[in-house]
């Protein structure tokens, strides 16, 4: 026989819905989102607004989707080369991390467009001028250093060189990333690989790097969010990304809060959908372990 505290226990039914559990952020987020989606629908002002950022959003996800890759592969090489013993690389390595990521990004996409850009013309012009006296008869080479003698710097647009800080400015980042997944992963990985006849190469491209990897693909991740939002730093070099057809919008109509909220909008449902993609390689790979 039951006693009637454990009567009581069980006659409770469960605690089936409970408010505290509910995501509000995302609720609250969702509901926002449905407004702004009513007004741009239903608004002209917001409509028109829209209708003309969509271009911006073109650029920006270009921008980001060029410059991150390039930003990948400078990482590694930086990253490897900061865990190298060789102290040429090591130093040059350390040196260039500490100094880019030391240097506000919009202060490095200034240096780059407006000096490291001209003088790598110039420097093009001379090669040119020097290669037409030294080409001789030479035909194609003649035509080649012609043209590079010729070469304008209108010939670098100001989204390139946006890309090229971007890529140059994330890929300080992206080295302490893959360095710090490269030592994350135990010495004895590489000392296996070493004793099985592997070269250092062999070791860290087939062993070391893959598990490396995988566990970086996360921060990588959010990388890839954060360059999305800071290409609108491109805006200084009046690139025509999201930011700055969102002041042009805001100048040509002084419609400040359609303008900047459209924009807002817009970047917040971008990086929300790659945040959520974000957390779901983050869960299958909590699976997969």
């Amino acid at each position: 026989m039951q006693k009637p505290d454990q009567l009581d226990k069980t006659s409770k039914a469960p605690d089936m819905f409970s408010l505290s559990k509910l995501p509000w952020w995302a609720i609250i987020l969702l509901l926002t989102g449905i407004i702004i989606l009513y007004l741009i629908f239903a608004n002209k002002n917001y409509h028109e607004t829209f209708i003309f950022l969509q271009a911006g959003v073109a650029t920006t996800l270009r921008i980001t989707i060029i410059a991150f890759p390039i930003a990948t592969v400078i990482g590694l090489f930086l990253g490897l080369a900061k865990i190298s013993k060789n102290v040429v690389f090591n130093t040059a390595a350390t040196i260039y991390v500490e100094v880019v990521r030391g240097i506000p990004l919009v202060v490095l996409i200034l240096i780059i467009a407006f000096g490291f850009v001209p003088v790598f013309v110039d420097l093009t012009n001379r090669l040119g001028s020097w290669g037409m006296v030294w080409s001789g008869n030479v035909t194609f080479l003649h035509d080649l250093f012609i043209k590079l003698s010729n070469y304008s710097i209108r010939a670098i647009s100001m989204e390139l060189r946006a890309i090229i800080a971007l890529a140059l400015g994330y890929g300080a980042f992206e080295a302490e990333v893959f360095r710090a997944g490269i030592q994350s992963i135990g010495k004895g990985q590489m000392e296996a690989a070493r004793s099985l006849g592997m070269n250092y190469f062999q070791a860290m491209r087939l062993i070391i790097l893959p598990q490396a990897i995988r566990r970086i693909l996360p921060p990588l991740g959010n990388d890839f969010i954060a360059l999305l939002k800071d290409s609108s730093l491109a805006t200084v070099l009046a690139v025509n990304e999201l930011t700055q057809l969102t002041r042009i919008r805001r100048s040509s109509t002084f419609r400040v809060f359609e303008a900047f909220n459209v924009a807002a909008f817009l970047y917040l449902t971008m990086t929300l959908f790659l945040s959520g993609v974000v957390r779901m390689l983050e869960r299958r790979m909590k699976m997969g372990e």
